[in-house]
C-alpha cells in the first residue's frame, strides 16, 4: 500500500529578525568589516520596521527588500573583498574599479547592488516632499511636463522585462546647456560613466535576436562585450569600452528598483482587475519622492542650468 506523500508548504522569509552574521566570515573579519548598513534620514529609529515607508511599502516589504536584502549584499561584499584593495573602500568606488575586470564581475554585482539598493532607499519619503521651483524648471525643459516624465519613469519600469532599475540622470555634453534623461539598467548595472561596460541598458530577453537592424546590433555587441570580458583581447572592443559613450557625462539624481522582492509582496502581479503589479508600485513610488534630496543631488545651483535652456548670469552662477 502506497503511503500519501507528505507536501510542505513552503517557507516565508523571516521578518522583523535581526540578520544572522555571514558565515563566510570569520569573526575577526566581521569585526573588521568596513561595509555596513547604511541609516535612512527617515529611519533613524527604525519606524520603518512597524511601520513601513508611508503608503508605499508595507513594514514587511520594508524588511526584506531593505533590512535583509542589504544586509545581505554587504556581507556578501565584505566576504569577497577580505584583504584586498577594496575592503576599505565605499561601493561606489568598488564598481567603478572593477566594472571592466572580469575576474572580479561577483565584486561588482554585489557592489553596484549595494549602492543601486541604498540610492533608491535614501531618495525616498514617508510623507509628501513638493518639488523645487528651480528642479521643476529645469526637469520641464528636458521633458516638456512634469507628468511627461512621470509617465517615461513608470511605464518604463513596467515594461522592463526582468530586474533592474529606471534611472534619472543629469546628463553634460561639452558645449552643451546641462539637461536630464531617463535609462534603464539591468540586473546590477551601473549608469556611471565610469562602469558603462556594465551599464547591461540592454534587455537581451526582447532586444537580440530580431531581424532588425538594432536587434542583429545588440546581439554582436553583446557577444563582443561579453568574449571581451572572458579575456579575449580585441583592441577596437578595448577602446570603446575606454570610455563612456560620445563623452556623455552622466549624474544620477533618482532612481526606481524594480527587482521583484521589493514591490512582489505588497503588490502583486497584478493579475486580473485587483489593480495591482509592477505598475501600481512605480505609480505609487512616484508620490513618495523626496524632491529637495533629487534637487541636492543635482546641484542646480552650482551649474549654469536655467529654465530657458541658456547660460546663467556670472554672478548666479557663482551663488
Amino acid at each position: 500500500m502506497l503511503r500519501p506523500r507528505l507536501i510542505r508548504a513552503p517557507l516565508r522569509p523571516r521578518l522583523n529578525s535581526t540578520p544572522a552574521q555571514s558565515p563566510l566570515l570569520s569573526l575577526a573579519c566581521q569585526k573588521r568589516s568596513k561595509h555596513t548598513v547604511p541609516p535612512l534620514d527617515y529611519n533613524l529609529h527604525n519606524e520603518c520596521a512597524t511601520k513601513g515607508i508611508g503608503t508605499f511599502l508595507s513594514a514587511n516589504a520594508f524588511n526584506i527588500s531593505w533590512a535583509q536584502y542589504q544586509t545581505h549584499v554587504l556581507q556578501r561584499l565584505n566576504a569577497l573583498t577580505y584583504e584586498t584593495e577594496w575592503a576599505l573602500k565605499q561601493p561606489k568606488d568598488i564598481l567603478l574599479g572593477t566594472a571592466r575586470s572580469a575576474e572580479d564581475a561577483s565584486v561588482f554585482n554585489y557592489a553596484s547592488m549595494a549602492h543601486n539598493n541604498h540610492f533608491f532607499f535614501k531618495h525616498l519619503s514617508p510623507t509628501s516632499v513638493e518639488i523645487p521651483e528651480n528642479l521643476r524648471a529645469n526637469l520641464e525643459q528636458s521633458f516638456g511636463t512634469m507628468e511627461t516624465l512621470r509617465k517615461e519613469m513608470t511605464i518604463t519600469a513596467a515594461s522592463m522585462f526582468g530586474p533592474g532599475f529606471v534611472w534619472l540622470v543629469k546628463t553634460s555634453h561639452p558645449g552643451l546647456a546641462v539637461g536630464f534623461k531617463v535609462l534603464a539598467t539591468y540586473g546590477a548595472g551601473s549608469p556611471y560613466p565610469g562602469a558603462h561596460w556594465r551599464q547591461q541598458g540592454t534587455d537581451m530577453n526582447t532586444a537580440a535576436g530580431t531581424r532588425t537592424h538594432d536587434g542583429i546590433a545588440a546581439g554582436k555587441d553583446y557577444l563582443a562585450h561579453s568574449a571581451y570580458g572572458a579575456g579575449k583581447l580585441d583592441n577596437g572592443i578595448a577602446a570603446k569600452v575606454a570610455y563612456a559613450p560620445g563623452g556623455t557625462d552622466l549624474q544620477p539624481v533618482l532612481c526606481l528598483n524594480t527587482w521583484e522582492h521589493v514591490w512582489l509582496w505588497d503588490y502583486g502581479f497584478g493579475v486580473g482587475h485587483d489593480g495591482g503589479g509592477k505598475l501600481a508600485y512605480a505609480e505609487k513610488w512616484w508620490e513618495m519622492i523626496n524632491w529637495e534630496l533629487v534637487h541636492k543631488e543635482a546641484n542646480i545651483q552650482r551649474r549654469d542650468m536655467v529654465a530657458g535652456g541658456g547660460t546663467a548670469p556670472a554672478a548666479t552662477a557663482a551663488a
